[in-house]
């Protein structure tokens, strides 16, 4: 997404620093579940963590090389720990720590929405109980019918809002799974002990049943909720769109100091953020529905297993673009 769209603390959610941090802390804590199980020594535990380091840059180089990201990642990690890198990742499968991953980002994601949609919340209750006596026209259909009030409309707006929060707090929960299970999710070379510390120590639950991968429509839901997040914000920005319109203007966005609206006719105030709102809510639901799609993966393309990430990401920041 363009940084235009981005909110800085979104963006750095999606940010290879941060995804391979993320990598990072999930190898180090299998191994610390494994050294207290008595599995490997501590003491080799101690220097991964003293030596281990990952460099973007040199992932990238080497992956030009594996054609494969964790391996590269892994391969780099190798060569700042030394000889100790052997317990690195023993009994794990790549989709342990890219899935796990994920279920961090799009939680802490998910974090920063409701943080942001509870902002919202509290500002059009204050606009409802401001707006409550200013009488306006009602419409259906687009056409006059009897009075009402800005304040119902701002209601109506918090009650939906209040839903969203809902809705998303379920999702966020449930999305908040990780699995440390090996190949194809048999543990045959890690005990569950290991996942359950790992996920512990992450703010998750291990998964209750997963195979190679998390199953995807936990992810599904997620990313249907965004779309009717967006649905919502879309409805709002519509009616401002309307309610901004030259021969109605009941309304108007603020138009802050030095702001043009056109290039040509510099008299213009355009309502430039629904409409931005109203294109990108259409993206959200083009993205639930790849997220739909990927529900019934097949588990052996493992391209395939990066349409979710790829998704939620473009999902999230347009989302988090609308709360601005």
């Amino acid at each position: 997404m363009i940084s235009r769209y981005t909110l800085p603390e979104m963006g750095k959610i999606w940010e290879d620093e941060f995804k391979f941090q993320t990598w990072l802390k999930i190898e180090i804590l299998a191994c610390e579940a494994r050294a207290a199980m008595g599995e490997i020594p501590k003491s080799d535990v101690d220097v991964i963590k003293k030596k281990v380091k990952f460099d973007v840059k040199r992932i990238s180089e080497i992956e030009e090389t594996t054609k494969h990201d964790v391996i590269a990642f892994l391969t780099n990690v190798a060569e700042y720990v030394g000889p100790e890198s052997r317990h690195i990742h023993y009994g794990m499968t790549s989709s342990d720590i890219l899935d796990t991953t994920l279920s961090c980002q799009m939680k802490t994601a998910g974090e920063l929405l409701i943080k942001r949609l509870i902002e919202l919340k509290n500002a059009l209750k204050e606009k409802a109980i401001k707006h409550k006596n200013t009488i306006c026209i009602g419409r259906s259909h687009g056409i006059h019918a009897e009075p009402t009030t800005m304040g119902l409309k701002f209601a109506n707006w918090f009650e939906e809002t209040k839903r969203n929060i809902t809705r998303l707090s379920q999702s966020t929960l449930s999305i908040s799974v990780g699995q440390i299970s090996g190949a194809v999710g048999t543990f045959e070379h890690l005990s569950p002990k290991v996942e359950e510390f790992v996920c512990n120590k992450l703010g998750l639950t291990p998964a209750a049943v997963s195979t190679q991968v998390i199953q995807r429509d936990i992810h599904s839901e997620f990313m249907n909720t965004l779309a009717i997040i967006g649905s919502t914000l879309e409805k709002i920005s519509i009616e401002i769109r309307h309610l901004q319109r030259t021969e109605v203007l009941e309304v108007e966005e603020y138009f802050s100091l030095g702001q043009k609206g056109s290039s040509a006719m510099p008299h213009k105030r355009n309502p430039v953020i629904s409409e931005r709102i109203t294109g990108l809510a259409r993206i959200l639901r083009s993205n639930a529905i790849a997220a739909n799609e990927n529900i019934a993966l097949r588990k052996e393309i493992y391209h395939t297993l990066r349409l979710n990430e790829l998704s939620f990401r473009i999902a999230a920041l347009h989302l988090i673009t609308f709360l601005i």
